[in-house]
């Protein structure tokens, strides 16, 4: 069955000062499923609550959606001392439902990362709308020492790959590197559910909050067909 996409208008990037950009979108009224999903995630598409979108700027084209092949993936000298420094960290898979706990460390960290960006002192009700929707198979993965919880990542899961949604985690725990410390667990739970890809979203090269991802060995770069990344010639582009 065909699919229709629409475009937006300009609206300022989400990624980039000063820079103008424009997403498209499935057919908004072509009800979304998990299994579409599946597909279009294939084709650099990513979910914004129950929204799927994909940058498409004609002037631009620093957005580069990448993910991991995470049975050829092996994580370097960095990765290792990270997994180490956190070995005392549990992990457990919970419902994609609202929590306090889960919310009061969204604030904090909010509050901590993205000051001022539109983002912080969110709503319940914002929370979950950016989180979650109602047609994906979504999870909410703890990270917690015996007395605290550290992080939550959430992720998509889908035919035969996992999508790292979002993470946040207590800004007091930095030196933790938690941001990458659940990128390396999540690549080890689409390890252990035999599955092939741990999607990542877009890779930004002007953008130090995105370009962290071409830190993970076995990348690839989709642009029309997905191939190993290649991050000299995306810098000379």
């Amino acid at each position: 069955m065909s699919l229709d996409f629409y475009q937006d208008r300009p609206h300022a990037c989400s990624y980039l000062e000063d820079r103008q950009a424009r997403n498209i979108y499935p057919d908004p009224m072509r009800p979304l499923t998990n299994a579409l999903y599946g597909q279009l995630i294939q084709h650099g598409f990513r979910r914004s609550g129950e929204h799927v979108y994909r940058p498409f700027c004609q002037a631009c084209n620093a957005c580069v959606p990448v993910r991991i092949s995470v049975n050829h993936f092996r994580p370097n000298r960095s990765q290792r001392r990270c997994l180490k420094k956190n070995d005392d960290v549990t992990l457990s898979i919970r419902p994609a439902v609202f929590d306090d706990e889960h919310y009061d460390l969204y604030q904090r960290y909010l509050a901590h990362r993205h000051a001022g960006g539109g983002m912080d002192n969110p709503s319940k009700e914002t929370y979950l709308q950016f989180l979650t929707s109602s047609w994906s198979d979504t999870a909410f993965i703890e990270f917690r020492t015996p007395d605290k919880l550290l992080a939550v990542a959430i992720t998509d899961f889908v035919n035969d790959a996992a999508s790292a949604f979002y993470t946040f985690f207590d800004p007091e725990y930095s030196d933790r590197s938690l941001g990458t410390f659940a990128i390396l667990k999540q690549i080890e739970l689409a390890q252990q559910q035999n599955l092939s890809w741990l999607y990542l979203g877009y890779w930004i090269g002007d953008s130090p909050k995105m370009r962290y991802k071409s830190h993970f060995s076995a990348l690839q770069q989709f642009d029309g067909q997905w191939r190993d990344f290649d991050k000299k010639a995306l810098n000379n582009q």
